[in-house]
């Protein structure tokens, strides 16, 4: 019966110290928006100048091709109005090949500039860094996963105490 006792006893006690052990072993995880790490990074380089200056062009050159065509429409209403059949038609086909050409130059346009931007953020330099500062954030503040919230497939909910963003940034001098 007493060696019975000391059996249990041990039972218990490996019980206790085992769950101590595994209850020192947390996972702690957090996220990162790369996408604003990157924003902060770039904001005053040539290659991001560039981007935006593209970017703000184009906008401009959509803007003035939806002017035309809203001048277009009221020109074509103003014929239909007063009875110019033939002049209504031959606005309305200009009006059709012009949408598809604002259409055609603002899909090509995104595909450049999106092409542009992920050149831009697949940086080496950029991502060098990052992950040497993401990496150094980890071990001194004991987080055993960084996820990106960019690449947030299985990211269904975090809670913004886990969004080390701003430390990143910062660690990175920006």
């Amino acid at each position: 019966m007493n060696r019975l006792k000391k059996v249990v006893f041990g039972g218990i006690l490996f019980c206790l110290c085992s769950l101590g052990i595994f209850s020192q072993q947390i996972t702690k995880f957090a996220v990162v928006d790369t996408s604003r790490v990157y924003t902060a990074y770039y904001r005053n380089t040539a290659p991001i100048r560039n981007y935006e200056s593209k970017r703000a062009d184009f906008q401009k050159e959509i803007d003035k091709q939806t002017d035309e065509l809203k001048k277009m429409q009221t020109q074509k209403l103003e014929y239909e109005k007063n009875g110019n059949t033939a002049a209504s038609l031959r606005l309305e086909d200009e009006i059709r090949k012009k949408t598809e050409f604002v259409t055609e130059y603002s899909n090509a346009k995104n595909i450049e500039l999106e092409t542009l931007r992920t050149n831009l953020q697949s940086s080496d330099a950029f991502y060098q860094k990052l992950y040497d500062t993401l990496a150094k954030i980890a071990e001194s503040e004991g987080y055993s996963m960084i996820l990106s919230l960019q690449q947030n497939n299985g990211i269904l909910w975090y809670s913004p105490a886990v969004d080390i963003t701003d430390m990143v940034i910062t660690a990175l001098g920006l």
